[in-house]
This record gives structure tokens, sequence and C-alpha cells, in this order.
């Protein structure tokens, strides 16, 4: 009776979430061995890492609006204008003739695919057990893994074999099918609180988000002229998120769980999920550019090499939902997993130009598969303390936190790029996006010992942004470390 009832909690949970998650772990990594091309393409180098950001910045601010949606009005209902809204922009982005049109078809892509993850975590929230979460966030993470496996080889070789507008169109058969069976799904009852939606949340949200990645990324200029005004971005972000905290203190239905966030695991779970979020796109952003430029890799072997870290990550959350299954432990496997981790990246970031293929990617793997732990139990952890009437709210704080630490790590990945070739040579960032636009042959006119001291300060510079990823580890580690709540009941 009871391989029954597993079996058809089963069939309701898994597959309408199946394709839903698949597009979005697909998503950062599917553009990101894109970025060369678009680059070339289009030009305006330095904002190519906004490709990316622009995504999570709308999808910072969407992810809990779906969450609180999702509460009042039914999960089905909402993962399905959330695919409609993700295809469409997948439709402008694959049309866009300039970076800023393609960079606002990301920003709307973002709006539609920053629910899907949230819903997916919700649904199961609802109809899992506690202990058997971790099992099923294992479900989960496998979805992720085809979805971020595929997404770098998919990438590089439908930009090599048909250019970079062809990743955006692979979206839309695959969002179609996940449409179909997101449909099957009973249709959802209407939720019994009052219906209301803080606008002015998400509109302080944005303002505070947007002048804080703003600020980080002028530190790429290293510029003393720029100062005053980097300071005064800063100064807005901070008046924003003060604006946002009080303004979220005052209304009845907020947007953000700060009443959740008085929880230490609910806070610490979130700090993880940031973290998290930050090494592992500031990772996939930047790797296949590593790749190309160091390494001398086509768009399609950049998206292989990049294959062992996707793989690896998805496979310690499988391998972490299992054990939290089995022995009910949560927060010891990221607390020990995650030291290996940076330890992998301090590796990356002393030897990596001298490091052969088999040695870069077996310590991108055993990184990645000691990262995948941290998001997992983050996720577990915030369905163990919350009430189930709120689920949809922490997982969107849940995402909330992911996205932004997505975002702001990729955006201090970028400066800490560009600011460290900046502060070895003035020109090395001109010659950089010489790179990037017509290969090695940009360097022609450049002499042996000119082209040699280049390749090192582009190392370095990189080196930088591994060292940078090993801190957000380090963060991890400290918060696993330290949760109150370390163990999912039956």
């Amino acid at each position: 009776m009871a391989g029954i009832e597993s079996r058809a909690l089963f069939r309701t949970v898994v597959p309408p979430i199946v394709l839903p998650v698949f597009l979005s772990a697909a998503d950062s990594t599917v553009v990101a061995t894109a970025l060369p091309a678009i680059g070339a393409s289009l030009g305006h180098v330095e904002l190519l890492s906004w490709v990316i950001v622009a995504n999570l910045i709308a999808s910072t601010i969407a992810a809990p609006a779906y969450g609180r949606l999702g509460d009042l009005f039914g999960r089905r209902r909402l993962m399905l204008v959330s695919l409609a809204v993700f295809q469409g922009a997948a439709l402008l982005c694959a049309a866009s003739t300039s970076i800023w049109m393609l960079l606002g078809a990301r920003a709307l892509q973002g709006l539609g695919g920053g629910g899907l993850m949230t819903l997916a975590q919700a649904l199961i929230g609802e109809h899992v057990p506690a202990r058997q979460r971790g099992e099923y966030q294992g479900y989960l993470a496998a979805c992720i893994m085809g979805g971020s496996g595929f997404g770098p080889v998919a990438g590089g070789l439908l930009t090599q074999a048909f250019g970079w507008h062809s990743v955006f169109l692979a979206y839309i058969p695959i969002g179609l099918a996940g449409m179909a069976m997101v449909a099957r799904l009973p249709r959802d009852e209407p939720g019994s609180g009052p219906v209301s939606i803080d606008g002015v949340g998400m509109l302080l949200l944005a303002a505070a988000v947007v002048p804080l990645l703003i600020a980080v990324s002028r530190l790429q200029e290293l510029d003393v002229s720029t100062l005053p005004l980097t300071l005064a971005i800063t100064a807005l972000t901070g008046l924003m998120i003060w604006l946002l905290f009080a303004q979220q203190r005052r209304v009845s239905n907020p947007l953000l769980a700060l009443g959740l966030l008085r929880d230490p695991s609910f806070w610490r779970a979130d700090a993880m999920a940031f973290c998290s979020g930050a090494s592992l796109t500031a990772m996939v952003t930047f790797l296949p550019i590593y790749f190309e430029l160091v390494l001398g890799a086509s768009p399609g072997e950049a998206g292989l090499l990049l294959l062992p870290l996707t793989v690896s990550v998805s496979g310690g959350s499988v391998l972490t939902g299992w054990l939290i299954s089995r022995t009910g432990r949560t927060a010891i496997f990221p607390a020990c997993a995650l030291v290996v981790t940076a330890i992998s990246l301090i590796a990356l970031a002393l030897w990596a130009p001298v490091m052969g293929s088999w040695w870069l990617a077996a310590t991108l793997a055993i990184g990645g598969l000691c990262q995948g732990s941290a998001m997992l139990t983050a996720q577990v952890t915030v369905q163990i303390v919350t009430h189930p009437r709120q689920l949809g709210a922490a997982a969107g704080s849940t995402q909330l936190s992911r996205a932004l630490g997505s975002a702001l790590g990729t955006a201090l990945a970028g400066a800490m790029l560009f600011g460290g070739l900046a502060v070895q040579d003035a020109d090395a960032v001109g010659w950089f996006a010489e790179l990037l636009r017509h290969g090695p042959d940009a360097l022609t006119a450049l002499g042996p010992a000119r082209q040699t001291m280049l390749a090192g300060e582009i190392e370095r510079a990189f080196g930088a942004v591994f060292l940078l990823v090993a801190c957000f580890s380090c963060g991890i580690v400290a918060a696993a470390a330290t949760m109150p709540v370390r163990r999912a009941e039956r």
C-alpha cells in the first residue's frame, strides 16, 4: 500500500515540474556559452555579463511575487503564466538586433522565469512529507542536472552551427511541451485569503537591486573621477533598501517574508541560497569566456569543458537529497562539502593555466559535486521551519536570495575581471574586448613578448575571479555550520 501511495505521489508531483525546472536550470548555462558570439555580433563586450544579470534582476523581483500569487491563485495557473511570458521573451531575444534590445528581452524573460523554480519548490513542499522532501528535492536536482548539463553543450553547439539566435529559439518547443504537462494538473482551488499584490514592494525592490548592481559594475572602471557618482549610487541603494524594509513592515501582505527571517535557521538557509547562486552563476558565466580566450576552445568545446561542473553540481544535489532522506541530517553535508569546493577553487586560481584538460575537468567536477549540497539543503531547511500556508512565500524567499546572489555574484565577478585587468595594464581591457570580438587573430599586431604578457594578465584576472567564488563557498560553510535546525523529522 505504501508503495502504491509513493508511486501516486511521484506521479502527482514530479512530471509537471520536470520541464519548467529544466528550462530554469538551462537558462543561464545555455546562454553563457553564447556570450562570446553575442559580444562579437552586437559589441559592447563590457556589458556581456549583463545578458545574465538583467535576467537575474527581473527574476529576483519576480520570484517572491510568484510565491505570493501561487498561494492566492494556485500554482498550476501561475506556472502556465510564467511559461508563457518566458517563451514570448525568448522570441524577442532571438530577434534582438542590439545589445540594448537583448538586455530588455532578457529582463522580460526573467520576469517569466522567476516563477518556474519558485512554484516547483512550493509544489514539493505542499504535497510531500517533511522526511521525504530530501528525496523529492533530489528528483528536482536530477531535472536541474539535465538542464544545466544540457545547457552548455547545446548552447555551444547551436551557436557554432546556427549562430547565437538559435539558442533562444530552442526554448520554444521545450516550453510548449512543459505547458502541456502543467495543464494536465487538477485545476487550482483559489486561496481563501485577501487578494493583494505588493506592487510598491516590487518597485522598491527593483529600485534597490538595480543601483546596487550598477555600483558594483562601475568598480571595473577604477577611475577616481567616477568615485563621487559611484558613492552617490551606493547611497541611493542604501536609501531604497531602508524604504523597502520600512514599507514591508507596514503592509498586511508583504512581498518579503520578514516574519520568517526572524527564524535563525530560515535566514541562514537564505544566506546559503544567496552564496550558492553567487558562486554558481559567476562560474557558468565566466568559465566559457576563460575556456575560449585562455585555453583557445571553440564554443562547442567550451560547452563540453563546462559539463563536468554543471553535471557534478546537480549530481551532488541528488546525492545530498538521498542522504537527507536516509539519515534525516541536513546542515552537516554543506558544512563539510563546501570546504572541499573552496579548496578546489583556490587550486584553480593558482594552477588553472598549467592544468591539462583532464585535471581541469576533475577539479571542476570535485568542487561541483560538493557545491551541489548547498542549495538543496537550504530548500529543505526552509520547508522544515515554515508553516504549510506560507510555503509559497518561503520558496519565494529562497529563490529571491538565490537570484539576488546570482546577480550580485556575477556583477562582482565582472568587476573583479575587468578591474583586475585595468589594475595590471591600462590597455588590457581594450585588448580583452578585441579578443572577444575577433579571437586570437586580434593580437597579430602585437609582438610575441607583448602577447605573452597580455596572456599572463588575463590569467591572473581570472584567478581573482576564482578566489572571489571561493569566498562565497566559505560563506556557505559558515551558515551551514551554525544552522540551528540540523535534522528533517519524519
